[in-house]
């Protein structure tokens, strides 16, 4: 019974640091609603110059596209000033890849929801049947799934960064069942307002992000324990 318990402590813990996972995506795509961080990196690799567009209707077509992505507009298409003429800033392969995009991002979020509530469940549980003992069980469970995801992402980032290119196509062919992520950057312009170091550089925003979160639920555990013994040493004098 024992090891039943601890069990469902790890795997709530797992729960709890994927949801932070899929947490950490959204914060970094839109934690900031004026979208600077994307500013930041069109200046950076110099989108407007491989567009020819003026920095402002860059970030109408953001604004539009990520409203696209998070289910708020219906069909991804937006007239705009690019290359040297007023048209459609995404074509049919856009449209086609964003909505396979934006399926595995708003299923992402489901599956957060779902994750969350199956931790909670799980928390009750431990702690109707664990009752003083909960914190130190939930304790150690954390530090478990904490090295086995630690572990993961120093993997991820030393492979990243040996060669980020396979790594990124090695995404698209598990989570995408077609090519058509594979854009040509001489007539499809999302690619040109999106390359390879704006995905590298939203990586490392990502796990930052997530860094903090592991950081959090740890500080958490933390104070919980200062606070029980600071109760239990209160008890006994």
């Amino acid at each position: 019974m024992k090891k039943l318990k601890t069990a469902f402590a790890v795997l709530a813990m797992f729960f709890v640091i994927t949801a932070a996972l899929l947490s950490s995506f959204q914060i970094a795509i839109y934690g900031d609603p004026q979208y600077g961080f994307y500013e930041s990196l069109y200046k950076k690799y110099r989108v407007t110059e491989d567009l020819n567009m003026e920095l402002s209707d860059v970030m109408k077509v953001t604004d539009y596209m990520m409203d696209y992505l998070i289910g708020k507009e219906d069909e991804l298409s937006i007239v705009t000033d690019v290359d040297g003429k007023e048209q459609d800033f995404f074509n049919e392969q856009d449209r086609l890849h964003m909505a396979d995009v934006r399926n595995l991002f708003l299923g992402g979020l489901r599956f957060r929801t779902v994750l969350a509530v199956l931790a909670a469940v799980l928390f009750i549980g431990l702690a109707v049947s664990e009752r003083d003992k909960v914190r130190p069980l939930l304790t150690k469970a954390y530090s478990w799934a904490l090295g086995v995801f630690l572990a993961v992402i120093v993997f991820l980032g030393i492979a990243f960064a040996v060669d980020f290119t396979a790594c990124f196509r090695i995404f698209h062919e598990i989570f995408f069942t077609n090519d058509l992520w594979l854009f040509d950057p001489a007539t499809d312009y999302m690619i040109r307002m999106l390359p390879e170091g704006f995905f590298s550089d939203m990586v490392i925003r990502i796990v930052l992000i997530f860094l903090g979160f592991l950081l959090g639920i740890w500080l958490i555990f933390r104070a919980w324990r200062f606070i029980s013994e600071r109760k239990q040493k209160g008890n006994t004098n």
